[in-house]
């Protein structure tokens, strides 16, 4: 997985951290998880606020 791949790692993070509102995380914290993921290869220079906000967004509907 990349930066890039937005719904995948939302259903990922969804799966693997059901206890965790997507809301209160900040962005330190969902790059982390993101870059924890099983799969995830790509380079956190790559990732900024946007992606961020993307990821954070679709965790929240995936959740839904």
């Amino acid at each position: 997985m990349k930066w890039t791949d937005v719904s995948d790692i939302a259903i990922e993070l969804a799966d693997r951290h059901p206890e965790v509102d997507p809301l209160r995380l900040n962005f330190v914290d969902l790059m982390k998880h993101v870059q924890a993921l099983p799969g995830f290869d790509d380079d956190p220079s790559r990732c900024g606020e946007k992606i961020l906000e993307a990821i954070q967004a679709a965790w929240i509907e995936e959740r839904e």
